[in-house]
């Protein structure tokens, strides 16, 4: 029957770890939401710019293919 004790003590820590990790996350983040923090992975991202195909590009120039 020793087990069980063990077993309140492991829980009643991970709970009291898991409050402790909770505050101080949502105190850090006061001012934001879920959709601002849903968007901050994609934040990272460098927008890709692309050419232009060459048939178009010189068309724009004035040259004829």
């Amino acid at each position: 029957m020793n087990v069980i004790p063990l077993t309140l003590t492991i829980s009643l820590c991970l709970v009291f770890t898991f409050i402790v990790f909770f505050l101080r996350e949502s105190s850090r983040r006061r001012f934001s939401s879920a959709e601002r923090e849903a968007l901050l992975p994609l934040a990272e991202e460098m927008p890709r710019v692309s050419a232009p195909p060459a048939s178009k590009q010189a068309d724009r120039d004035g040259a004829r293919p």
